[in-house]
């Protein structure tokens, strides 16, 4: 008897563990059609956007392909001409969630420990490149003080860009979350300062991105 995933927003741990799954992967088919490079999803609380972002990911991510490539076995996509780019774009995937603290100190702390977790994932990539930028890859991945946290995002760009030669996917969950908190809680300047230029270097005339 298949079980409902409550709670579960990876698709992956969705397909493996025979998890009730509506069929939803005819959006990656209107997502590929769409010429914009920034795409933003508004949708309801509770309605599967983690979910869905998790699916972009193991569809498009060139890392694991292959066995990525057998969890859409059977879906709709699999009838789409757009399933060539399945595994074609190293994918980034962030999720700002969790950023819901009442100081903006403790704010930027959270956010250094998710982009070290997401440089973690990408460490096997750091012996591509140049010297200097192994030493800004390495402030992010130890959380340096005088680490360039506010680029964070458009150098892994250039970095994964480097090392596949293809463009990057970026997937950003929750890109509100801190803004609401540091409105919420009164430091709101302080962190819009800091997000203008990790979110606009990252998604605005970024040459290195796909998507």
């Amino acid at each position: 008897m298949k079980k409902i995933p409550i709670g579960i927003d990876d698709f992956k741990v969705v397909k493996e563990n025979n998890y009730y799954y509506i069929d939803k992967t005819n959006f990656i088919s209107e997502i590929s059609e769409n010429t914009g490079k920034t795409l933003l999803f508004t949708r309801p609380r509770r309605f599967g956007k983690t979910l869905n972002m998790s699916t972009l990911k193991y569809f498009f991510d060139i890392h694991n392909k292959d066995e990525n490539r057998k969890l859409f076995s059977g879906l709709d996509i699999e009838k789409s001409p757009y399933f060539s780019e399945q595994g074609q774009y190293p994918v980034a995937f962030i999720s700002l969630k969790g950023i819901k603290n009442n100081s903006w100190k403790d704010a930027l702390f959270n956010i250094k420990s998710l982009l070290r977790e997401l440089y973690e994932e990408f460490s096997f990539i750091k012996n591509s490149l140049s010297s200097s930028e192994q030493d800004e890859f390495d402030k992010i991945w130890f959380k340096k003080d005088d680490g360039e946290y506010e680029n964070a995002l458009k150098n892994l760009t250039t970095y994964l860009y480097k090392y596949y030669k293809k463009e990057v996917i970026l997937l950003i969950d929750e890109y509100d979350s801190p803004l609401i908190s540091a409105y919420k809680y009164q430091y709101y300047e302080e962190a819009s300062t800091f997000f203008k230029i990790f979110y606009g270097e990252a998604l605005k005339t970024n040459p290195y991105l796909k998507m």
